[in-house]
């Protein structure tokens, strides 16, 4: 059974934390052991696990990501949004992530972040959990 996560963006680009809203998908299944499958229903969005503790880290890959693919008008996509798709594909689209004892499974400071690089926007995260038999 695939679930959605809906969320809002406020800014073009924007790192939001997801964590809690996976969690409690996690918790509405009931299952103990297996492995929950994120995938991001849009070309101008991600899915990234890294730092949670520190804001920071979000802003620098953010701005490392502004540096690396700025959005400059020698693209010829005509919706002006070329470096957002690009973006996207270069955090990725999906993540696979483990459930035990009924809980994710994370890192210490590991969190669960949507990446918005065409916001803002209404955005949907698909979200499949299978439990293990």
């Amino acid at each position: 059974m695939i679930r959605h996560i809906t969320l809002k963006s406020h800014a073009r680009t924007e790192f939001i934390d997801i964590t809690g809203d996976v969690r409690e998908l996690v918790k509405q299944a009931g299952i103990k052991s297996g492995v929950l499958h994120l995938f991001i229903l849009h070309t101008t969005a991600a899915i990234t696990v890294n730092e949670g503790a520190d804001p920071a880290v979000q802003r620098d890959i953010s701005r490392f990501l502004s540096k690396l693919v700025p959005n400059d008008p020698y693209f010829t996509h005509s919706e002006g949004n070329s470096d957002a798709h690009i973006k996207s594909s270069l955090v990725g689209t999906s993540q696979t992530l483990l459930v035990d004892g009924g809980k994710l499974v994370l890192g210490t400071w590991q969190a669960v972040y949507f990446c918005e690089f065409d916001g803002p926007r209404e955005r949907k995260v698909a979200v499949r959990i299978a439990a293990d038999d």
